[in-house]
């Protein structure tokens, strides 16, 4: 397949050229316009690789779309799936929950319904490769044993530790903490305080013991980890010493500053670019991009806001051109996993191509290519 007469969105530029694939990889790449009958006209449009998303928590959405209604594996994660093909995703790696603060028991309930449901993804001839993010919340006396049975180093990709009790990294001050909890479900302060104490028990006697067990066991078998709401240099120090390359919502500009620095890749969420801000109050996305310390972006709640926030990002007054924005979203997050396969327009790579039209500064997907073959 050759496609040609487009813009195409290299590692260090864009290029009006033409892009050839064979046997489902780029096989070149070449500057100007190809005369051929069988080249497909792009008419202008950018093409760019296919985004590679490290964190949505999006296809619990699919599995549970309303209270108690807990909707079949396989209409659920191929639902998500066409969402993923639509947004120009064509790598993402499915978060899940490893041990909980406070749900009900629906996450739970859930789990092992979405894991199994990704190990059979292309059973279900899903259209993106989709792998696992395991989230592990620390101070809860289940998460190692949950994590030890779902931990296959062949389909997670990702794993990062959390800690949402009192006083720690989101929660700085135990007055966000509780307004957070009391405001999501509704609590007087006498069940807060009760919720709180047990909280800040189970951090107490779990948070430590746990963070270690996890950190060894994914250092043993190579998997990438990222850590999760750093808001101190202390925090950033603790986990480049526990060998994390990528630092997911840092909450203050010195802790993202401090990240980079340290060569943790600064993860944050798109839909902060999109929105202007963080909906939590945590430090802006383009903020860290004006500062040139921000290196990945993930759609986290919201598929479509990779793509839009990235093309924003180059639009913005900072060091980045439309390459190193698109980068943001392909290139660097492949790099974080060691995944040398994709992620760049380069001869050699899964041809992984999105065509996205430009209008009036607004990003639209007009095809997507998995493997060379067209899936949107």
């Amino acid at each position: 397949m050759i496609l040609t007469n487009a813009k195409l969105v290299l590692l260090n530029e864009v290029m009006d050229g033409t892009l050839y694939i064979e046997d489902g990889k780029i096989s070149r790449i070449e500057a100007g316009r190809c005369e051929r009958d069988a080249a497909i006209d792009c008419r202008g449009d950018y093409l760019i690789p296919g985004l590679v998303e490290l964190h949505t928590d999006h296809m619990e959405k699919f599995f549970n779309p309303r209270p108690n209604a807990e909707w079949p594996a396989r209409s659920a994660l191929t639902s998500f799936d066409a969402v993923c093909a639509a947004s120009g995703i064509t790598t993402v790696l499915d978060a899940v929950t490893v041990g909980y603060v406070n749900d009900g028991g629906t996450r739970l309930a859930n789990l092992s319904r979405m894991v199994e449901a990704v190990k059979h993804a292309a059973d279900y001839r899903c259209r993106v490769d989709h792998l696992l993010h395991l989230r592990c919340e620390v101070p809860n006396v289940s998460t190692v044993e949950l994590f030890e049975s779902l931990f296959d180093p062949d389909i997670v990709k990702l794993v990062s530790i959390m800690d949402h009790s009192p006083g720690q990294r989101q929660f700085a001050t135990l007055a966000q903490y509780r307004a957070y909890y009391q405001k999501k479900y509704g609590w007087d302060d006498s069940t807060m305080a009760k919720f709180e104490a047990e909280q800040t028990e189970s951090a107490r006697l779990y948070s430590a013991v746990n963070r270690q067990a996890i950190v060894a066991k994914c250092r043993e078998a190579g998997v990438p980890m990222a850590s999760h709401d750093d808001g101190l240099e202390s925090h950033v120090m603790e986990s480049k010493q526990d060998g994390m390359v990528v630092a997911e919502f840092p909450t203050t500009l010195d802790a993202a500053r401090t990240s980079h620095q340290q060569g943790l890749k600064v993860l944050m969420g798109a839909p902060n670019v999109v929105r202007g801000g963080s909906h939590s109050g945590n430090i802006a996305a383009y903020k860290l991009a004006a500062l040139g310390v921000l290196d990945i972006l993930s759609s986290d709640y919201y598929p479509a806001s990779l793509l839009q926030a990235a093309f924003q990002i180059a639009d913005m007054e900072n060091g980045y051109d439309l390459a190193g924005a698109i980068a943001l979203v392909t290139a660097n997050p492949a790099e974080a996993l060691g995944m040398r396969d994709r992620g760049q327009l380069e001869a050699g790579r899964m041809a992984d191509v999105v065509r996205v039209e430009l209008d009036q500064g607004f990003p639209m997907v007009k095809q997507v290519y998995k493997n060379g073959q067209q899936i949107y």
